[in-house]
């Protein structure tokens, strides 16, 4: 460090809230370079970029080859010696490798050099997080000198857990926290990571920046939201959620350390909002990062389809989105128009493909064997599976991504079929309990998102809305012919789910106790599908496949 480039009363740190791409190196590389050209010019001294930003996170077990490892590093070097154009520092998340082990680090650049490396101590191993499977704990931190002051860098969960990280830093004589974070989104999020930056603000007198990572990664969407907590615990500043974005705030040091003196002040936004918009970017982001120009989905009239399609049009454009109606005898009249009608408003491509000449194919194929037996489920999953094999060949045909539309109620029950409407490539609803993809449809009805590429106005008429749920497999059926209304349904599930809550425990809520035990039973009876089915969006705490992972050879019953 110089005389001439030593800090004294005024910081200005800028916040790189990006979008990264998991294994593309040389992709983070340039949005690094850049975000760091913008805070530059913006006058900030020092960029603070997320967890694990240079491989993209989370990166499972792509860290586990040395060949990937050794190329994120010389990212790390090709970045720091960008640095010695007297431009601003830079803080950056990597995967290391040394002769102790791997860890999920963070470099700190300046002067054309990595000026200091700090691990993450604390490595969570719960929900959708396994870091203890391809990470070293790290040795516990002390601060970095960066151009005069003492900077403490807690990683992610350095911040959540247990072990004092935090409060090392400062008893160590750091002056400001820094954490860079990968932190999932689910309902509710911002607030638990104000409460849990606060404690630490509490704990160790310390002004505490949280630099929040943006953008879809499989299942996981990360909503950004990034924020800052003064000493004194007031809201330094808080960013957008759901948006990319690079702020530079303004730090001065008085007589009780660092505060801060600018910096936004974004709208955080909440319920059915917050739920959509994470629905939104997790599957352009999915989309979009997996290379797929197109989607086609099956349009049937009903409520997950027409979300599911408002969704794809909002995250990608009409000329993007393709819907299918796929009729067979028992497509009611009111379907055929809401599907037209909803595909029309959406002003997306809609195709007629009538199923019946397949189904009666398979029909007449299996009449020998099938001679004798009632006609029921096997009958009406070919319908199913004809639909499931057509949206196929359109998709092998013209390179569109199925997108397959069952919400978590129907998941969660097995009400759905295997290599029929389970078809598909990734579903935007699939952490959606059936209530909740009423509420997001009533409230897309009256707004638009930000970024949403689709139209203002009602997109997803109210006859779908309002009209009972069928699936039209048989003459006038109806959802809850089969299962519990789905209001009853859905406050089960989410004890049984969420909340891991006993068969009597939920029966004190005012559930009929036999209702409680099938729906239990059909739960654990579903799981070898859930098994193989597509990546959806996680907007709840605890999702299938991630969070949730229960055997599938499994007969415990709550009795």
């Amino acid at each position: 460090m110089t005389q001439e480039n030593a800090l004294s009363d005024i910081f200005r740190i800028a916040i790189g809230q990006l979008n990264p791409t998991v294994g593309d190196v040389t992709g983070n590389l340039a949005k690094a370079r850049e975000a760091r050209a913008d805070a530059g010019r913006e006058g900030a001294h020092l960029l603070v970029l997320t967890e694990l930003f240079i491989s993209g996170y989370p990166p499972e077990d792509l860290v586990l080859k040395p060949a990937f490892i050794r190329v994120c590093w010389k990212a790390v070097e090709s970045l720091a010696a960008d640095t010695a154009d007297g431009g601003p520092g830079v803080i950056i998340g990597f995967p290391r490798q040394d002769e102790n082990g791997r860890y999920n680090s963070v470099a700190v650049l300046d002067g054309g050099k990595v000026i200091a490396v700090r691990d993450k101590v604390d490595l969570p191993n719960y929900g959708e997080f396994d870091e203890k499977r391809v990470f070293h704990q790290g040795a516990m931190p002390g601060p970095v000198n960066f151009r005069g002051i003492r900077l403490g860098v807690p990683i992610c969960e350095d911040i959540w857990g247990e072990l004092g990280v935090c409060e090392t830093l400062a008893e160590s004589g750091a002056e400001i926290l820094l954490s860079p974070n990968g932190s999932p989104y689910y309902r509710g999020k911002v607030d638990i990571r104000h409460q849990v930056v606060l404690k630490q603000v509490i704990e160790t007198g310390l002004p505490l920046i949280y630099a929040a990572q943006l953008g879809g990664q499989d299942e996981l969407v990360f909503d950004g939201a990034s924020f800052a907590f003064n000493a004194d615990r007031s809201l330094a500043f808080q960013m957008s959620e759901f948006e990319t974005a690079l702020a530079v705030t303004t730090w001065k040091r008085g007589e009780s350390g660092w505060h801060c003196a600018e910096g936004p002040m974004a709208r955080i936004p909440e319920g059915e909002e917050a739920d959509y918009r994470a629905c939104l970017l997790g599957f352009r982001d999915y989309v979009n990062k997996n290379g797929f120009k197109t989607v086609v989905l099956g349009l049937s009239g009903g409520i997950n389809s027409a979300i599911c399609a408002a969704i794809a049009v909002d995250a990608l454009g009409e000329e993007r989105v393709r819907t299918v109606m796929l009729p067979y005898r028992y497509t009611s009249e009111d379907s055929l128009k809401d599907a037209a009608d909803c595909a029309k408003a959406l002003g997306c491509r809609y195709d007629i493909v009538p199923i019946e000449q397949p189904v009666s194919g398979f029909s007449n194929a299996l009449s020998d064997l099938f001679e004798g037996t009632e006609s029921g489920i096997t009958e009406e999953n070919l319908q199913s599976r004809a639909r499931g094999v057509i949206l196929m060949a359109i998709s092998n045909k013209f390179g569109a991504m199925v997108v397959t539309t069952g919400n978590k109620s129907e998941m969660s029950v097995g009400y759905a079929t295997l290599y029929g409407d389970m078809n598909g490539g990734f579903n935007p609803i699939k952490d959606l309990y059936k209530m909740q993809v009423y509420a997001l449809a009533r409230w897309r009805n009256e707004n638009v998102p930000p970024s949403a590429l689709g139209p203002s106005g009602e997109v997803i008429p109210l006859n779908i809305i309002d009209k009972a749920p069928s699936a039209e497999l048989r003459p006038d059926q109806k959802d809850q012919d089969s299962l519990p209304p789905y209001p009853v349904l859905d406050d089960i599930l989410e004890c049984l789910v969420e909340k891991e809550m006993a068969v009597e425990e939920i029966v004190a809520r005012g559930h009929d106790v036999a209702t409680v035990h099938r729906v239990e039973h059909l739960l654990y009876l579903a799981e070898y599908k859930r098994r193989q089915s597509a990546p959806g969006v996680k907007i709840t705490k605890k999702n299938f496949g991630r969070d949730r992972r229960y055997p599938i050879t499994n007969r415990f019953r709550d009795r």
